[in-house]
């Protein structure tokens, strides 16, 4: 942990705006998010909070007087704070400020206070910490709650009474989980049963901020440790049930079956060590949310989920309305991963055909790689040997689409002849019999009865054509 705070201070920024501060006759700190990084020496230059005990737009305009080309300030009047952006890092700018709150809004109602208000209205001890930025003090840590020993003791607390800090800003009970996710971090016993307690408050949080929250867990290298967390304050029942209802292992006639909200846990886990691609990490959680409205108990073969996938596809649009989230081609991407998501899997318990490979490596287009990376993921089996061989499977499976692929060409093909040649090559009108001859060509390059080229497709659309009572032209060889 970094110690000589006034040395790690040597960005141009904290000079500049400590002179800005002397220039206004305020006091300015440094505090939040940025200390707490710099001090666990991890990366800490994305964005630096300052607070000024005064107007944190003067500060602002000020600083950017002072600095080379004079950076545009963003001003927001109504909260008080300004912006500006300087040698790739935002930088924010806010009065010292005490809060009150209403009991339907997490909105507070704000003025002006001492560096202690500001400090006591901060979520968390360890973002309480601020760095003074004046003269008669520069670098001196101002550490009111203790924020240094949690650091050092990882814990997450509240710097004063939890139910009051989570009630008042409900959104705090996720950041709460996020950062001892993201840090590592244990949130203390007190603070977590504050959680538990005031759950139902996240009802007042929009959807958009409370997925803000669940997109930074899912980025971590370990996101079931904030899941978990999640479901244990009761808060992901209230924001995620389709999650929390595979938690629901039945027995019947002495079976059971597997523990679907651990298992997609352990799923999320693994696909966190191959890709970085929050949509991708996003089915992964959701691959197997079908599974809970689908179960079904078959005497003959035990417990099954048949249309789980399909299902689980349409419940991803509506999860997705519910909390606001983008419905465009991240959407869609991850509707395809999750109804997609036992194809592969699929595939590699039976002989690995090349029709097979053809129309999986068709339908998954662009996104063939990242299906196989989610199924990969979703091997959970604690049984090294089935742990091996499905792997080997997959391995396999992952070859036949290079050799299909190198060979047919079928990925996001389109049929080597088009409806308008069809159209002249039978003197036809649009009609229902162009569609029946398209497809036809489309599922025999699929199944391999012709190659994927236009001479081949054109003898097999008048042969096919001559079994609906359709002549080709004369000039049609």
């Amino acid at each position: 942990m970094v110690r000589n705070y006034k040395e790690a201070l040597h960005h141009k920024i904290f000079e500049t705006v400590a002179q800005a501060s002397e220039a206004l006759d305020v006091e300015s700190y440094v505090i939040g998010g940025f200390v707490r990084d710099l001090i666990l020496g991890r990366d800490h230059k994305k964005d630096i909070d300052f607070v000024a005990v005064g107007s944190g737009i003067e500060l602002a305009l000020k600083t950017s007087a002072l600095l080379p080309k004079r950076p545009k300030v963003q001003v927001f009047k109504n909260y008080g704070t300004a912006m500006l952006r300087f040698q790739d890092i935002d930088i924010e700018f806010v009065g010292a400020r005490k809060e009150s709150y209403q009991r339907d809004s997490r909105k507070p109602l704000v003025e002006n206070g001492t560096l202690q208000d500001d400090q006591n209205r901060r979520d968390f001890t360890i973002n309480a910490l601020a760095l003074s930025l004046n003269q008669r003090n520069f670098g001196e840590l101002l550490d009111p709650f203790g924020g240094l020993d949690d650091l050092e003791n990882k814990i997450i607390r509240t710097p004063l009474d939890p139910d009051i800090t989570y009630s008042d800003d409900p959104l705090r009970m996720m950041r709460a989980i996020r950062f001892a996710t993201q840090l590592g971090f244990d949130i203390e016993k007190a603070s977590l049963e504050a959680i538990s307690r005031n759950k139902e408050r996240i009802g007042i949080i929009s959807g958009e901020r409370i997925v803000e929250e669940l997109n930074k867990i899912l980025a971590t290298p370990k996101p079931s440790t904030g899941f978990l967390l999640l479901y244990q304050t009761g808060l992901l029942d209230l924001i995620m049930p389709e999650l929390t209802a595979l938690n629901n292992v039945e027995e019947i006639e002495g079976q059971t079956h597997k523990n679907n909200f651990y298992h997609t846990l352990e799923v999320v886990d693994n696909i966190c060590r191959n890709t970085e691609d929050l949509w991708l990490r996003w089915a992964a959680l959701l691959h197997d949310i079908g599974k809970a409205p689908t179960k079904r108990y078959d005497k003959k073969v035990g417990w099954t989920f048949h249309g789980h996938e399909f299902l689980g596809g349409k419940m991803v649009k509506k999860l997705f309305e519910r909390l606001h989230m983008p419905l465009n081609q991240k959407m869609k991407f991850v509707q395809k991963m999750v109804m997609m998501s036992s194809r592969p899997i699929v595939l590699s318990q039976d002989e690995v055909t090349d029709s097979a490979v053809r129309r999986l490596v068709f339908d998954a287009g662009e996104d063939v790689e990242s299906l196989m990376t989610l199924c990969e993921a979703d091997i959970t089996t604690k049984n090294p040997n089935r742990y091996k061989r499905y792997h080997q499977n997959f391995q396999l499976v992952r070859r036949k689409i290079v050799e299909v692929e190198e060979r047919d060409h079928v990925r996001n093909f389109q049929p080597p002849i088009t409806g308008e040649e069809i159209m002249e090559m039978f003197n036809l009108q649009p009609s229902r019999e162009i569609g029946i001859l398209k497809d036809a060509v489309k599922e025999a390059i699929l199944e391999g009865d012709i190659p994927n080229d236009y001479d081949a497709a054109k003898r097999f659309v008048i042969q096919k054509a001559s079994t609906l009572g359709l002549k080709p032209q004369k000039n049609v060889e």
